[in-house]
């Protein structure tokens, strides 16, 4: 789904100097965000999130693939008219606290959305799919 946004702002016509005869709102046309482009966005924006990383697909709950803390998270948005909604599918570096990390996402997200496409972000859910570990998994030799 996309979005309108039309702006009340008059603009000079094209040849015209700067001050003379305006072109009215319903004139000029309208700027349409559609979803993918705010899910980019706000994909971007997570990345300023410490301690939050990507997660795997799911299918009936089962992964499929790794949930790499190194890769974005999956961000699904939903723009109505100038009204958005996000659904977001993250994991956390353990030991970070969950519900910290992922209101300092929300408000991220709120934020970044709002300043950079001029919608009003409704509700953002966030699921955290794993905790991930930041410690190496691999086997140590003794000397």
């Amino acid at each position: 789904m996309t979005t309108t946004l039309e702006h009340p702002v008059t603009a000079p016509r094209p040849g015209s100097p700067a001050g003379a005869d305006p072109i009215a709102a319903e004139e000029r046309g309208a700027l349409t965000i559609a979803d993918q482009v705010v899910e980019k966005i706000a994909a971007t924006a997570l990345g300023e999130v410490e301690h939050l990383g990507g997660a795997a697909k799911r299918v009936l709950g089962v992964a499929l693939g790794s949930d790499d803390p190194d890769r974005s998270a999956r961000v699904q948005a939903r723009v109505d008219g100038s009204v958005v909604t996000l659904e977001v599918g993250c994991s956390v570096a353990y030991p970070a606290p969950v519900g910290a990390v992922t209101e300092q996402a929300r408000s991220v997200l709120i934020e970044r959305v709002e300043e950079l496409t001029g919608l009003s972000v409704r509700q953002v859910d966030i699921t955290v799919t794993s905790l991930t570990s930041t410690v190496s998994t691999s086997r140590r030799e003794l000397q």
